[in-house]
This record gives structure tokens, sequence and C-alpha cells, in this order.
């Protein structure tokens, strides 16, 4: 295969088109089994939904979180290494369900190694596809590569269906299969080096960053500069506020509409994410920072305020604002980060994970409850009023936090020594 781009490129190299398609069968074939997991380890091995709920949690949060590991091990042996690591791990737990499918143990055993493996594969996978690019290329790959784990999300759970209940065996043999084979592609991947974060890159970029982190507080100089507005927290953010709508959507749509529009809507939530995430890639790499939050938590916000209207259009509205939101947010905190970050770019992916992880997992804690209340109360829509409200005051409540924790470091400089007593 070719080996990387030089960072004016415009034209995918074999290695990127590699990594974008192997995103897509990757993401397929989990999207085959994991969406299905509650249904098998609650029906078919007898779990109760208590103890399903605890292992698709803790599952969900060390596949998020162990992104940490997955960078450390990248920074130690190297990206190509560490992706194969990950995509062996994850060979072997599809395996370990057809042994599962008669021991439960064995199938949480194997649940947990999947999810390990991919801890360990994104950090590595973004880490490569962007090695030796500028800033001028870093969203529309990144973009690329979230559209095709996105249509595999997208496929993965239909395409499996016919299979699921009646032949799993079958179904984790050819995912394991699947799994194998694009493992072995990683084997002809070339080794590239970790180019590390965007203040690494040339001077003319590093001027562009801050003076794009400048504007991102909307503050002359002297004020809170915008890079102290912290991508990390603000990931945390996003993704808890989305997963009230990814955990609860479907308890809510389907009463009061029916299965298969609430399956067309998921369709062409994912239609709309896979087509318009790469065509607005550029334009949302180009908006200051600030800008970018206010309009992904305001179309969070607008979002699930229209969920609350209920009907086949609050919910269709409500979920294309929703996946504004997401592709504005998503997208431009892991550019953000990357930019400002001297780090390894596979150890600014992995704790972008982490961010993630600790998102859903607060959503989780936080949603069942909210949900609980609202629907002993007889007034689900107010769960949604709820949650647009988050999304306004808790990114404002972290801005007015950051800046004035800004201030109290600037009065304690070293201009405050020297003001009169």
């Amino acid at each position: 295969m070719k080996g990387p781009e030089s960072a004016g490129s415009r034209t995918l190299t074999g290695p990127q088109l590699f990594l974008l398609g192997g995103s897509f069968l990757i993401t397929l074939g989990s999207f085959a089994v994991l969406p299905y997991m509650s249904v098998l380890l609650h029906d078919r091995f007898g779990l109760g939904l208590g103890v399903v709920g605890v292992v698709l949690a803790v599952a969900s949060l060390v596949q998020f979180s162990g992104g940490v590991v997955g960078a450390a091990l990248a920074a130690r042996i190297g990206l190509r290494a560490t992706m194969l690591v990950a995509l062996a791990v994850r060979t072997a737990g599809f395996a370990a369900f057809v042994p599962g499918l008669t021991r439960p143990v064995v199938a949480v055993a194997a649940l947990f190694l999947v999810s390990c493996g991919a801890a360990l594969y994104l950090p590595a996978n973004k880490a490569y596809l962007v090695a030796g690019c500028g800033h001028e290329r870093r969203p529309g790959l990144l973009a690329t590569s979230g559209s095709a784990f996105n249509a595999g999300i997208a496929l993965g759970p239909p395409a499996a269906a016919p299979f699921v209940l009646t032949s799993p065996a079958g179904l984790f043999t050819g995912v394991a299969v699947l799994f194998a084979l694009v493992g072995a592609g990683h084997v002809l991947l070339p080794s590239v080096a970790d180019t590390g974060g965007g203040v690494e890159d040339t001077a003319v970029e590093g001027k562009a960053v801050e003076d794009r982190a400048a504007e991102a507080d909307g503050v002359a100089a002297g004020a809170v500069a915008g890079s102290r507005l912290p991508p990390f927290a603000f990931t945390v953010l996003a993704v808890y506020v989305f997963m009230f709508f990814q955990h609860y959507l479907a308890l809510y749509a389907v009463p009061r509409t029916s299965t298969a529009f609430y399956g067309a809507v998921l369709m062409g939530y994912a239609i709309l994410l896979v087509v318009a995430q790469p065509l607005l890639a550029r334009r949302l790499a180009a908006l200051p920072y600030a800008t970018a939050l206010r309009l992904g938590f305001g179309s969070m916000a607008a979002g699930t305020a229209v969920l609350a209207l209920g009907g086949r259009a609050g919910i269709a509205v409500g979920a294309v604002l929703l996946c504004l939101g997401e592709i504005v947010l998503f997208l431009k905190n892991d550019l953000e980060a990357l930019a400002r970050s001297a780090a390894p770019s596979a150890t600014v992916f992995g704790r972008q994970r982490l961010a993630a992880g600790l998102g859903a997992f607060a959503a989780a804690a936080v949603g069942g409850q909210l949900y609980g209340v609202a629907e002993r109360a007889a007034a689900v829509p107010v769960f949604w009023l709820v949650v647009s409200a988050q999304a306004v005051v808790l990114p404002a409540l972290l801005v007015v936090w950051v800046g004035g924790s800004a201030r109290r470091r600037a009065g304690d400089g070293p201009v405050a020594a020297h003001r009169p007593r």
C-alpha cells in the first residue's frame, strides 16, 4: 500500500481508503451483534433486567474510557501494532460468543473482550488516518471516518435481524471471520509515526490555532482566551445530552407513533449523518470554537424541546436538529482537542473517548431516574424539556466557571504582586 500522504495532498491514499472501508466493516459487524445483547442476555440466558443493565453499562464504560489505555499502548508499540492487537481481541471476543450461547459467564466475558478491543482500536485508527496531514485535511478525513462508522451502525442491525435469534452461532462465527479478515488486511498497512497534535505543526498553522482560540470566547485580548474553553469537558456535556436521545427515544416514540416510523426515523438520521458530516466538515473547521458550541448545543436544546411536542412531525424534526448538533459538536470537539495539544494524536483521541464515556455513563445514571419520574407523573414530554434546559444551562455554567477560574489565576499572577496595597 502507498504510504502516508503529504500534508498538502487532497487525495486519499491506499491506507486511508482501506481504513475507511475497514471502519465500515468493523461497525457493520459489531452492530450486527451488540444492539441485540440485551435480548440475548435477558431472553436466552434469563438474566434479570437489572443485571443486564449493569453489564451493558459497565461494558459501555470500558469501551469508551478504555481509549486512554489504547492511546498508551499506541505510544509504546505503534499505531499499526495497536490496531492489530485490538482486532485480535475483538475477533476472539466474537468467536467466544459461540460457546457463550450455552454459558452465560462466557457470553459476558466475550462482551467485555469486544468492548476492550474497541477501546484499543479507535484512538490508533483515528491517529493513523490523520498521520502526516495538516489542519486543512483533518476535518474531511475525520468526518468521512465518522460517516463510515455511522453507515455500518445503520446497516448492521437490519442485516443481522433475520439471524440473531434463529441462528446466532452462525452470526457470531461470521462476524468473527469478518474481523479476522479485516485484521489480516491491517498487516499490510505501512508503519507510520503518530505526528502529534496541532501545536507541533508549522508556525503558520500554530498562529491559526491561536487566532481561532482567541475568537472562541468572543472577547478582546487580555480577557479569557478561547483556548481556555476545554474540549474534553464540552465533549462530556455533548455526549451526556445526546445519550438521552439515544437511550430514550424508542420508549417515547414507539407508543406515540409506530415501530415502523421509529425505524424510519433512525434510518433517516443515519443517512443524514453519513451524507452531511463530510459536506460540512470544512465549514465546521473554520467556525470559531465558541460559535460551534453555541450552534451545537443550541441545536440539541431545540431538538429535545421539539421532541416534547410528540407526534410524527415533532419527533422527525427533533431528530434532524439533534443530528445537526451531533455533527457540529462531535467533530468540532475532536478537531479542537487535536489542534490544541502537543501530545500524540492517539493520546488526544483516547482522552476524547474517555470524555465520551463519562458523558454516556452520566446520562445512563441520570436518565433512567428522570424518565421514570416523568412516566409516573404521566408527563413524559416534560422529560425532554428538562433535557433541553440542561443543553442550555450546563454549557453556560461551564463557560462561566472557566472564565472565573481564568480571572482568579490572572489575579494571582505577576501583575497582582505589584498592585498597590
